[in-house]
């Protein structure tokens, strides 16, 4: 019997992510993002077979909390999640943001439990991938293995990132990098990257990057004087691209 391989890097239609949470791997448009490039489909079917699917989360609601046993990991399938922990003295400190496509929650692997919580920005709906079903379904498939070992390494290099992007002195340089940020991953998903909404607020954005939420808007204002963006409430349009990308380098 010959055996059928699925070409997932194939172009992606540009519209929003269904919340359609019935939706198998076969037909996710976001599997070229959380699926191995090339998979039998015999295997896809494997891994759909140990997805677990539920009604989407609510603005507000929570998919584990800090120190939450781990048992899964999730694919963003809609919305944006926060991922937070909370300090000693009781504040919340946002260490990131997911997109579709995006996997959350690979912070519980070394300790078997949470690390952060992580709440939904907006209405979102995930796929939880039961992580012991994941280890023996990758012990078979070594295109998956790898997949999972890459965006590890990914969530490592953003974390490295991320402290890098605090340790800048200028709100300009930091602001400038998370929209860059988004806009990259927006192209990843064959979405606009220059034509965004930002779904966290600014509350958020200056939590996540160390500003206050005032030192936010006077950034976002200055660099829509300066012609570098349009904004428009949450909004965003990036006029100048080159000029961004100076000011997120900027020494």
């Amino acid at each position: 019997m010959n055996t059928q391989l699925i070409d997932l890097n194939e172009d992606l239609p540009v519209q929003p992510c269904s919340h359609e949470y019935q939706a198998s791997c076969n037909n996710c448009r976001l599997s070229s993002i959380c699926l191995p490039f090339a998979l039998e489909a015999s295997e896809i079917d494997q891994l759909d077979n140990i997805v677990q699917r539920s009604k989407p989360l609510q603005k507000g609601q929570h998919l584990y909390r800090e120190s939450d046993d781990f048992q899964s990991v999730f694919a963003v399938r809609s919305g944006t999640m926060k991922a937070y922990r909370t300090t000693d003295d009781g504040r919340e400190q946002v260490t990131g943001f997911y997109f579709p496509g995006e996997i959350l929650g690979m912070d519980g692997i070394s300790n078997n439990s949470h690390a952060s919580s992580a709440k939904a920005l907006e209405t979102a709906a995930v796929c939880e991938i039961p992580f012991t079903s994941l280890e023996k379904l990758s012990a078979s498939m070594p295109h998956l293995q790898r997949h999972f070992f890459q965006l590890m390494s990914r969530e490592i290099a953003e974390d490295q990132q991320l402290i890098t992007l605090l340790s800048k002195s200028s709100a300009d340089e930091r602001v400038a990098a998370l929209l860059l940020s988004i806009s990259t991953r927006n192209a990843r998903r064959k979405l606009s990257p220059t034509n965004f909404r930002l779904s966290m607020s600014r509350v958020d954005i200056g939590n996540y990057l160390g500003l206050t939420v005032e030192t936010v808007s006077r950034v976002f204002s200055r660099m829509q004087k300066l012609g570098v963006l349009r904004v428009e409430n949450k909004e965003i349009e990036i006029l100048d691209t080159d000029a961004l990308m100076k000011m997120a380098d900027a020494h």
